[in-house]
């Protein structure tokens, strides 16, 4: 095949119809990363043989007439902080790079049971510790828009993957906006479920109250349609009552006329790079008559640093006797800052978490999705982190600043391109709803998709 088609679903029915292969399918993502993770190191371990293996099980299941669902068949990257039976999970770390686990996380065994080829494990900001992917044990992760840019992290190497055609999709892993910052910054669609909507068993936690486990893709249906087949039917909400999953896909054909829109200035809107305000602007116009309402509303942005941070310092604690020379400097710096939290502090950070998630239902009552943009400023240069290391905590906090209090409230956010800088490096929209509002998010979303051909650009990359 010389291109994808647009999404996963057109894939599906070709693959379904016997149009093309599994096969054929999985040999020409291997071929693309063959030739491009050397420039992007997208991918740490291709799994090769094991997906090709899987591509002809698909193939012969089609086949009989076995088809499992839109996945079946279709090449899919996993972050390498995932953990993988019989496979590294190194989590882009020297400290764990001969690290094979025994067991497949949750995502991946349900994955597995919907028929997707898994790909391989895809490079990340060391132990998902920072927002650049520039800190990896396995080398800098680059945006494939301009690789004299970086991707965003700590996803970077999941969403590079899927902007660079690598693969059809991706699993990311987001704490403080891991999933949506790449995305935005690599011009693909990132969502962050609500928390627990997805299982996070077998992830190497980075904090354990804020990580959330989600699709990367290049359209809203293909992050649509992943979530479907990962969505945990036994997620529970802060009552302890089992929450349905709902049909994601359905969700899309629905117009977007009954939604009452929110926009929270302060804070979200200020100290925006001028472009990217220019294009988020843009967005809110096309949206507006796309639904009911649009309204300024409040919002008062929370980070839960130190809960992070010490949560971080709890895991890392059992290696750091032993492989403290393992991690990259900064790594280890920002897991040290963790160590002088008292377990006082600690459970009433918690009590405060659980406060603020049941605090933010209010926000609710007037509105039904809030937009913002999704990272202040377009990727930066490499160069802006490489010259002057102790400037990239900060730049990394900017870039954060938009999804990390969604983080915090544990609700659902996805990021979709909204344009494009003069210098052709990607913008993108953050869409946000309550707790288990995921088909809401995904509705405005493709709404607003359908308006642009924002999704369908594809950057040139050097060896194409």
């Amino acid at each position: 095949m010389d291109s994808f088609p647009d999404s996963i679903l057109e894939l599906a029915g070709l693959l379904r119809n016997r149009a093309i292969s599994p096969v054929e399918l999985t040999r020409d993502c291997l071929a693309r990363i063959d030739k491009l993770n050397p420039t992007l190191h997208a991918f740490i371990t291709v799994t090769a043989d094991s997906a090709l293996a899987q591509a002809r099980q698909a193939e012969t299941e089609i086949f009989r007439g076995e088809w499992r669902g839109l996945l079946h068949g279709i090449p899919i990257g996993l972050k390498d902080i995932i953990d993988t039976a019989g496979i590294p999970t190194t989590a882009a770390s020297a400290v764990f790079k001969d690290r094979i686990p025994e067991q497949d996380a949750a995502v991946v065994s349900r994955l597995k049971a919907a028929g997707a080829v898994l790909l391989g494990k895809q490079n990340l900001h060391e132990f998902a510790y920072g927002g650049s992917s520039l800190i990896s044990y396995f080398g800098e992760v680059h945006n494939p828009w301009n690789v004299d840019h970086i991707a965003g992290g700590s996803s970077g190497g999941s969403a590079v993957a899927v902007a660079a055609e690598l693969c059809c999709g991706s699993i990311g892993t987001d704490t403080a906006g891991s999933i949506r910052e790449p995305s935005a910054l690599c011009g693909v669609v990132g969502l962050k479920p609500t928390y627990g909507r997805v299982s996070a068993q077998g992830v190497i936690p980075l904090s354990t109250s804020l990580d959330h486990v989600g699709p990367i893709a290049r359209t809203v249906a293909d992050a649509a349609a992943i979530l479907q087949a990962i969505a945990d039917p036994e997620a529970r909400d802060s009552s302890g009552s089992t929450v349905p999953v709902p049909d994601y896909l359905a969700a899309l054909e629905r117009k977007a006329r009954d939604l009452r829109v929110g926009i929270p200035r302060s804070h979200f809107y200020e100290d925006l790079d001028p472009e990217v305000a220019a294009a988020v602007e843009r967005a809110l116009e096309v949206i507006q008559p796309l639904v009911a309402s649009v309204r300024e509303s409040s919002l008062a942005a929370e980070s839960k640093r130190e809960l992070q941070s010490y949560e971080a310092y709890l895991y890392h604690a059992q290696f750091l006797g032993d492989c403290s020379d393992l991690y990259q400097a900064e790594t280890l710096r920002r897991i040290l800052a963790g160590r002088d939290t008292e377990w006082s502090g600690y459970t009433r950070s918690i009590l405060e978490l659980k406060e603020s998630r049941r605090r933010i239902a209010a926000v609710f009552a007037d509105v039904d999705l809030l937009i913002t943009p999704t990272v202040p400023v377009p990727a930066p240069p490499i160069s802006a982190f490489r010259d002057n290391p102790e400037a990239q905590r900060p730049r990394e906090l900017l870039l954060l600043r938009n999804t990390q209090p969604f983080n915090v409230w544990g609700l659902p956010a996805i990021s979709v391109p909204c344009g494009f800088t003069r210098a052709g490096l990607p913008v993108g929209l953050q869409i946000s709803g309550p707790h288990w509002g995921e088909a809401d998010v995904l509705r405005l979303a493709h709404a607003y998709e359908q308006t642009n051909s924002w999704h369908r650009r594809r950057p040139r990359i050097a060896g194409e």
